[in-house]
């Protein structure tokens, strides 16, 4: 039988929204589309690089809650609310990800407010960071 676990960080826009930080359903786990609030203080850093690694610890948080890390991540969705901070954040990704390798869509969208300068979505599947990974390079 398929299980479903739905995790909540108990972010207020969680529940206006009625949606889950992350769904796993079996083995594939979804993230919800993740800002640079800290869960704590509820404060969001003004610095691009700073909210992108709050971006990366709330992710991580969750995934851990379903015993799943970034090392599972096979697919991310990179939102960049200024074009021009699209460098330095995907460099910053990039530095998250190495080895990782995921797919990922990288566009710059308004965001749902001007204080959040980058969102990340992802899609994990559990036990991604210990399968036997076949690359090809088409270059």
């Amino acid at each position: 039988m398929t299980t479903i676990t739905k995790v909540k960080t108990g972010s207020k826009f969680e529940e206006i929204g009625s949606y889950s930080r992350l769904v796993a359903v079996d083995n594939w786990i979804f993230v919800s589309n993740t800002a640079g609030r800290n869960p704590d203080t509820k404060e969001i850093p003004t610095d691009v690089i700073e909210q992108t690694e709050q971006v990366f610890r709330n992710i991580e948080s969750a995934l851990q809650a379903v015993d799943a890390s970034l090392e599972d991540v096979v697919m991310s969705r990179v939102f960049i609310q200024d074009p021009a901070d699209t460098h330095t954040v995907m460099e910053y990704i990039g530095s998250k990800f190495h080895g990782i390798d995921p797919a990922t869509t990288v566009t710059c969208p308004p965001l749902g407010s001007n204080t959040y300068k980058v969102e990340l979505e992802v899609t994990a599947y559990k036990g991604a960071s210990v399968a036997n990974v076949q690359k090809i390079n088409l270059a």
